[in-house]
């Protein structure tokens, strides 16, 4: 069971790509993710990410920026935001998106629900890009729920001395696709 506050209608007849990485990107990690997710948001792909710190809060903003259409995937309830300072981002999601739990609307956010949520990302999207992450993260597991779903799965790749660049990188060394542009998602 799925709760949504938005428009859940825009996934009709719409590609939907997730964008999701670190918490803490470097500036350039920051940097490709605006890019991207602009790019993207201009061309009508429906980003969907997980409202988290970083990465995910980039690619929603980005989208707005553009006048796209963004997806946010909460690992707590709808009225239990984390982190609280996207309150103001939430409602504007709404206003052109959705947003989507599987969490009752009072549930706290939780460790292991952010893990869980992932594979909604995952699942609710046709592809999904890996912009930063350390080797164990809940980036790796996005990108392995779409890869169990037979989605595509893309990575930006990362310099070899940055603990953030650990996942896309070895997610490229385990054979998925090398994005170095946003036209390589289209």
């Amino acid at each position: 069971k799925l709760f949504c506050e938005g428009n859940i209608e825009i996934f009709k007849n719409k590609k939907a790509i997730a964008i999701v990485g670190t918490r803490t990107p470097t500036e350039y990690g920051k940097k490709i993710a605006h890019d991207f997710a602009f790019f993207l948001a201009r061309k009508g792909i429906i980003l969907v990410s997980g409202l988290a710190r970083g990465v995910d809060t980039i690619v929603h903003k980005a989208a707005l920026e553009a006048a796209g259409v963004t997806v946010a995937v909460l690992g707590s309830g709808l009225s239990e935001i984390d982190p609280p300072a996207n309150k103001a981002l939430l409602k504007q999601i709404i206003l052109k998106g959705c947003v989507i739990s599987e969490y009752e609307d009072d549930a706290k956010p939780d460790p292991q629900q952010f893990l869980a949520r992932n594979r909604i990302i995952a699942g609710l999207t046709n592809s999904t890009l890996i912009i930063e992450g350390r080797r164990r993260s809940g980036t790796l597991s996005t990108a392995a729920h779409a890869g169990n779903f037979g989605r595509e799965v893309f990575a930006i790749p990362g310099r070899i001395d940055s603990p953030f660049s650990e996942a896309p990188n070895y997610l490229i060394s385990e054979g998925v696709r090398v994005a170095l542009s946003p036209l390589d998602l289209l």
